[in-house]
């Protein structure tokens, strides 16, 4: 099925086989009645899939799981409490003290700060690298490195990552590349350039409304973790936390999905960030309507970016329709059916004239978030990547004067008329 059907009626849900309920129920429940004695020993051996307690599985969050997992081409899914847990459980479910990633430098400030700093408290080493050349991530690797990581359309830099070079060139080396799809849904899909993990934030464009925070792991199914041997040990050997399971050998008799199900059984069960099961009805009321929302995100940003592009008052514009050489070709070659809503721009007159420009906004809204529904916008230096050095922020995109946007669905021409107003 294409994306727009997929968005309606993919996953597990068709109605709900006690009610006849067309709309996913919200289970909103702690625990689940066993049939008998065998049936929930036959669940805790993971010798059958089923609900146990909504911190490790959720029948409202498995409709979303599976229709995610569905809309990107994945094998399984695992919803999570923020876009931030699912990062953080894509690392640590591969890694523990000693090991370490190789991930892009071209990344949101959170997700900057959680591999700079907080995943170095358990041991956990990052080695950035600049996406522009894909060889970099292999100069960069070593015997411990687990996997690769990278934002599909990086927030704020908006320069396409490299999938499918990096993917190839990390399979060589069996490694697999994680990839945050968070800006690009629908207008990209990872796991067709050889990615081996997609993530998304589902706050994001996935919900589309900024009314509830959430995250999901999805799992290719298409990278052999049993033939890395010894580069993944948390999927390799002995499990003590689960009656020594060794998680490529447990995940046969149910799919290729060792590296999901270790995340569902383990880190879900263990550190306890399940995305509530209403939060994970608000996603899929968001989900049904991505793809149309989606059209009409890009083709705004269009619209935007060109005209910044020729405004007199603007020194620069970034946005992918705008990029030019490798740059463009790896747009091309990556975005199917639109360019994504983010773009970023500068005032002549410096960063000053950028917060005024903030101050003077009347349409757009000036929030911490993208993907909503709504057009937004944020200086990134003194808030998303506040916590980043000088340094670390022109890395990452980040100028002195830089703004971002995120373009909503409204009539581009109320959209353009709140940026000339605001840019005066």
């Amino acid at each position: 099925m294409k994306p727009e059907t997929i968005a309606l009626h993919g996953g597990s849900h068709r109605a709900d086989p006690t009610t006849g309920s067309v709309a996913v129920p919200i289970h909103q429940t702690t625990s689940f009645q066993f049939q008998d004695t065998g049936h929930a020993a036959r669940l805790f051996g993971l010798q059958e899939l089923g609900n146990i307690y909504t911190r490790i599985m959720n029948p409202t969050c498995d409709a979303l799981e599976t229709r995610l997992a569905a809309l990107e081409g994945g094998v399984a899914a695992l919803a999570v409490g923020s876009g931030q847990a699912a990062t953080t459980f894509c690392v640590m479910n591969l890694c523990a003290a000693g090991d370490n990633i190789v991930s892009s430098t071209d990344l949101y400030g959170g997700t900057w700060n959680l591999f700079a700093n907080t995943l170095k408290q358990f041991g956990i080493k990052v080695r950035f690298v600049d996406p522009v050349d894909p060889e970099n991530f292999a100069k960069a690797s070593d015997e411990r490195t687990r996997c690769w990581y990278a934002e599909t359309l990086p927030n704020p830099k908006l320069q396409v990552f490299p999938i499918a070079e990096v993917a190839t060139l990390g399979r060589r080396l069996g490694i697999p590349l994680i990839m945050d799809n968070t800006a690009a849904p629908v207008i990209c899909k990872p796991f067709q350039h050889g990615a081996a993990v997609v993530m998304h934030s589902t706050t994001k464009w996935i919900g589309g409304h900024g009314t509830s925070i959430g995250g999901i792991v999805i799992d290719g199914g298409n990278f052999d973790w049993a033939a890395g041997g010894a580069r993944f040990p948390t999927l390799n050997t002995p499990d003590p936390s689960y009656h020594g399971a060794v998680w490529t050998e447990a995940a046969k008799p149910l799919g290729p999905i060792a590296y999901i199900l270790r995340m569902r059984t383990c880190l879900l069960r263990d550190l306890g960030a399940p995305l509530s099961p209403f939060n994970a009805f608000m996603a899929i009321q968001g989900l049904e309507t991505l793809p149309l929302r989606m059209e009409r995100h890009c083709a705004n940003a269009l619209r935007v970016a060109a005209w910044l592009a020729q405004h007199p008052k603007v020194a620069s514009v970034t946005h992918p329709s705008l990029a030019q050489g490798e740059a463009a070709r790896r747009a091309a070659e990556h975005l199917k059916g639109g360019m994504g809503s983010l773009l970023g721009f500068e005032l002549k007159e410096g960063a000053e004239a950028g917060r005024a420009f903030i101050e003077r906004l009347k349409l757009f809204y000036h929030v911490a978030n993208i993907g909503d529904a709504r057009s937004l916008a944020i200086h990134p230096a003194t808030t998303t990547h506040s916590q980043l050095n000088e340094e670390e922020q022109r890395m990452s995109g980040v100028t002195p004067g830089y703004v971002r946007l995120s373009i909503g669905i409204e009539h581009v021409d109320d959209i353009i008329a709140d940026l000339e107003q605001a840019i005066g």
